[in-house]
């Protein structure tokens, strides 16, 4: 697996230099597209053959990295992906940080089918796996963190989304002592931030997207952390949406295993623009464009600085 996922390292790559151009242009669905060819373009060309069961939506409204479309060079090995070319198209526009080109990959039938509705989540680093329950009270989950990692409550740093739908949530984590850290946008990296030390980060909790749920998930899978979630879905239309995509039950809390139910998955993002985990694209030289990766497959990561040359690069990132 870990063979097969540096083979994809260039998907999140390529998605990622494209968008150079573009960022802070205040066009975010010009932006959103070059990512999505440039991914797409890749994919293509790569000895695998996969199968979008997350992508920019259904065929009839994506015509590019739409869900069930299949790609590749070859017929093995098969997998399925689920991909997100730009997690933060306004932050790109905008020319703010924390931009990521994300992809996630697992063996045929390993990743949930999650539409595009929200999902609540909790997720946490290897330390506290198995002492967290999306379905119980945040004072249950932060008192159970605390004592699997040692540290008093009043140390504790928890990542939420800044959202007015999460400020009782807020308000009960900060009545405990632990410390709340608010962010914009982008829930997969600070997700992915609980699992990597040096990032003081103990736990993720709120509700965000389910499709970038599925990415978080597979990174924590392949990271030996903790996610757990449920979807939220807001009407009957997307109720039973998620049963037409196989979900029995939509509203059931899922475990980690429920949501990546194999082993062998794998996850990439490259940073567009500077975040908490990854340094965006730079300009390295009239000649040279520069991207950080971060990659996790198999209990272990891998930040890879990469220098791509203009010269080989498509025209409309040079």
């Amino acid at each position: 697996m870990q063979s097969l996922a540096m083979s994809f390292l260039n998907v999140t790559q390529e998605a990622a230099i494209s968008v150079f151009p573009h960022i802070g242009k205040g066009n975010k669905i010009l932006a959103d597209h070059k990512a999505t060819e440039a991914m797409r373009e890749t994919l293509h060309s790569l000895n695998a053959h996969s199968r979008v069961v997350i992508g920019e939506g259904e065929m009839d409204n994506a015509p590019m990295l739409y869900i069930g479309e299949e790609l590749g060079a070859s017929d093995e090995p098969k997998v399925d992906i689920a991909v997100d070319p730009i997690d933060g198209t306004t932050l790109v526009s905008k020319g703010q940080g924390n931009a990521i080109a994300v992809l996630a990959a697992a063996e045929r039938g390993g990743l949930l089918h999650a539409p595009d509705m929200y999902m609540e989540k909790i997720a946490v680093g290897p330390k506290a796996k198995g002492r967290i329950d999306v379905s119980a009270p945040i004072e249950s989950n932060v008192t159970a963190v605390s004592e699997a990692l040692g540290k008093p409550v009043s140390q504790l740093n928890v990542l939420v989304q800044d959202r007015k739908r999460h400020y009782s949530l807020i308000k009960a984590i900060q009545k405990m002592g632990a410390s709340v850290t608010l962010f914009s946008d982008v829930d997969i990296t600070g997700i992915v931030s609980t699992a990597v030390d040096g990032k003081d980060v103990d736990m993720l909790v709120g509700t965000g997207g389910a499709p970038e749920g599925v990415i978080a998930a597979a990174a924590m899978k392949s990271l030996g952390g903790d996610f757990q979630g449920r979807l939220k879905p807001s009407n009957k239309e997307q109720y039973n949406r998620c049963r037409v995509m196989g979900i029995a039950d939509p509203e059931r809390y899922l475990t980690l295993d429920d949501i990546v139910s194999t082993d062998r998955c794998f996850f990439a993002a490259t940073g567009i623009t500077d975040g908490p985990l990854l340094k965006g694209v730079k300009s390295k030289s009239d000649a040279m464009l520069q991207s950080q990766t971060f990659l996790a497959a198999a209990q272990q990561y891998h930040v890879i600085e990469s220098v791509h040359i203009k010269s080989q690069l498509s025209e409309n990132v040079r």
